[in-house]
């Protein structure tokens, strides 16, 4: 996986990624890292990418040309032209189902804005994905295209060293994960669950499976409207949810 990201930061990205897990996988060669400093292609001698919106208003607009000129030569580069997700409040905010999609694909290009945003013009010449980390306004696009490549770096073979943690973990089947323990059994008054101890396999798969549409009732119950349920499941979480009207009716 490839990953290109045109931005005026881009150290900022290079420190942010090539650390832990990503950093990992940018060793071994699994992924990499391309920040493209949008700056360089600026034409004036003072490296000049924003001016004043036509129109008036307040801050800056970043300009077309810098923008489209970075793409236009990376694509020559690299001999493609791949997607170009642009970062913005606007977008569809992302997500697991996106990340798997993204994923699959061999070349990503991430668009970091910054001031008040992008020339539409470069937008509506360059991007194919408007994506945004949610319903909030950053100073710029970096720190979610750090987020979002994370995201998706565990999607990519060889990248965990564990090939069932990107299957198992928060949001597999639309479900948030189980709860964890490790040693001690027994910390300040509080043990580890029974099952746990057991060494029977079995039951700890069902164990681990209420407790993550358990919590995903108690913290996220938005999620459980797409989640995938089997029948016993199903008559699992409708237990829970009972158990909660009886509760909150102080029966």
């Amino acid at each position: 996986m490839n990953y290109h990201i045109l931005t005026l930061f881009p150290e900022m990205v290079k420190n942010g990624l090539c650390t832990s897990v990503i950093g990992r996988a940018v060793e071994r060669g699994i992924i990499r890292i391309n920040a493209v400093n949008i700056r360089d292609y600026a034409k004036d001698r003072h490296r000049q990418v924003d001016d004043y919106p036509y129109g008036g208003g307040a801050g800056m607009v970043m300009q077309p040309g810098p923008v489209c000129d970075s793409y236009e030569d990376l694509c020559r580069r690299i001999g493609k032209r791949p997607r170009v997700i642009y970062m913005t409040p606007q977008g569809r905010v992302f997500n697991q189902s996106i990340a798997e999609e993204l994923a699959k694909e061999e070349d990503l290009v991430f668009l970091c804005g910054h001031y008040e945003g992008i020339d539409e013009r470069a937008l509506s010449l360059i991007a194919t994905d408007y994506l945004s980390a949610g319903d909030y306004v950053l100073t710029g696009g970096e720190l979610p295209a750090m987020v979002m490549i994370d995201c998706i770096s565990r999607l990519v073979p060889g990248v965990l060293s564990n090939n069932e943690s990107a299957e198992i973990e928060s949001f597999h089947d639309n479900l948030l994960e189980y709860p964890q323990y490790t040693r001690p059994e027994e910390y300040k008054g509080l043990r580890v669950p029974d099952v746990l101890l057991s060494g029977h396999h079995k039951n700890i798969e069902t164990w681990r499976r209420q407790e993550s549409i358990r919590r995903t009732y108690e913290r996220r119950p938005d999620l459980l409207d797409h989640a995938n349920l089997t029948r016993k499941e199903q008559e699992f979480l409708e237990t829970i949810r009972s158990e909660g009207k009886a509760a909150a009716a102080g029966v």
